[in-house]
């Protein structure tokens, strides 16, 4: 089997730690507007990529440069200064999908992966984007058996990429489901003329609708359903067969969520191909992940298409379905390293003693721990209120200046 990485979404300095520190392979993220999650994600520059990939290198991941929207004559020159950018910086690859982008990339001898968005289902596709590209992402409309079809056809036929090596097939394993055809979807440049193939799409496919009767003016919400929005793709409990399939590139879908939710998923995703490869993997297990992946942001989850399904799976509110909520309570204004203490500036809200405390910064990425004693100058108190200047043991390097979030349990009748 080959090594198996884990592909964590980055859309900002905190997101990256968090991925690097949960055990992630790589990380794919966007630079300015030529990306799909150019505004749903809070985009990184050009100034920010020698700096992205310095940190990768340090921390031996990967670094893939998402250019996957579609690519207009007037913006050619634009994307050759990106791409020659990510040259000089050093990107281990870059995503994409117009055969603009893939051409010049190839040109300065760039590896390439090939996007969703290019909707690769069936080995002649494979076939044809391996004169370009090293690994191929399947859609996610492609089942699993179909999956492990292709991916031993292209061992049986050695069919290789630029580089000499047995193209690898990277699929998505958590994280948003579109109702459209790989994101091929034209409903908010309809509604509010901000394109989805230009990595702007506003959703709101996720709201909730009426139906009208125009004769009548009976109106009716058809099932109590999203019915545009699908919940969210979870493999974790099929792992296994996903890598007994040969895929050997898991990536999760997230660029515009929070480190928190980058945290969470690398690390049970991680665990989970552990799991695997040491004959651990158990359905307790697979229940403790599962509970723990419903901890941050989701619609609900279901298998996706990968094991046979036709039918979608809508959510059933809007927003996130998440178990936990997180408050933001306060800033670090001293951190003392011998110790492992923190001092915080409470500037909302109060903690108490066993409440769970996350600490999120560019450095720190996120870091969590329950509080077992709080201290104001007089000494310990059980609680601590908006204003107070208050210190916590840590038993984790934080940094000052992180920001602090309170964490709670969203109450069962939500």
């Amino acid at each position: 089997m080959m090594p198996i990485e884990i592909m964590s979404p980055v859309g900002s300095y905190e997101s990256l730690s968090a991925a690097i520190h949960a055990g992630a392979g790589s990380v794919y993220f966007g630079v300015g507007k030529m990306n799909m999650r150019s505004r749903s994600a809070a985009n990184f520059t050009l100034d920010d990529l020698q700096q992205i990939t310095d940190i990768c290198r340090e921390n031996n991941v990967k670094s893939y440069l998402t250019v996957n929207t579609i690519v207009y004559n007037n913006e050619i020159e634009e994307m050759h200064r990106l791409l020659e950018h990510a040259r000089a910086c050093g990107v281990s690859a870059i995503i994409a999908s117009d055969m603009a982008v893939i051409t010049h990339c190839r040109k300065l001898g760039l590896e390439i992966h090939i996007s969703t968005q290019c909707n690769v289902t069936n080995i002649e596709a494979v076939r044809y984007y391996a004169q370009f590209a090293d690994v191929v992402v399947l859609g996610r409309e492609v089942p699993l058996a179909q999956a492990a079809e292709i991916i031993r056809q292209i061992a049986d036929d050695d069919i290789r990429g630029p580089r000499g090596e047995l193209v690898r097939v990277e699929m998505f394993v958590h994280g948003a489901l579109c109702m459209a055809v790989s994101g091929k979807c034209y409903i908010s440049l309809d509604s509010y003329n901000s394109p989805a193939n230009r990595g702007a799409c506003l959703q709101p496919c996720r709201r909730a609708y009426l139906v009208k009767d125009l004769e009548t003016d009976l109106e009716l919400a058809v099932d109590n359903k999203y019915i545009m929005s699908p919940k969210d793709l979870c493999t974790i409990g099929f792992i296994d067969k996903i890598l007994k399939a040969g895929v050997s590139i898991l990536k999760i879908e997230g660029r515009g969520r929070s480190a928190d939710y980058v945290k969470v998923t690398t690390e049970c995703y991680h665990e989970a191909v552990q799991a695997v490869a040491d004959g651990t993997f158990s359905l307790d297990k697979v229940n403790a992940w599962t509970e723990r992946l419903r901890t941050v942001f989701n619609r609900g989850f279901w298998d996706g298409y990968y094991l046979g399904r036709t039918m979608g799976e809508w959510t059933e509110r809007y927003g996130s379905h998440a178990t936990t909520v997180r408050e933001h309570v306060g800033k670090v204004t001293n951190f003392f390293s011998k110790l492992n203490v923190a001092e915080i500036a409470l500037t909302s809200g109060e903690v108490s003693v066993g409440d769970t405390l996350a600490f999120e910064g560019a450095t720190t990425g996120i870091q969590e721990i329950v509080v077992e004693e709080l201290r104001l100058d007089a000494g310990p108190v059980p609680t601590v209120r908006k204003g107070d200047l208050f210190s916590v043991a840590t038993g984790v390097l934080v940094h000052r200046g992180d920001k602090v979030y309170k964490k709670m349990q969203v109450p069962d009748e939500f």
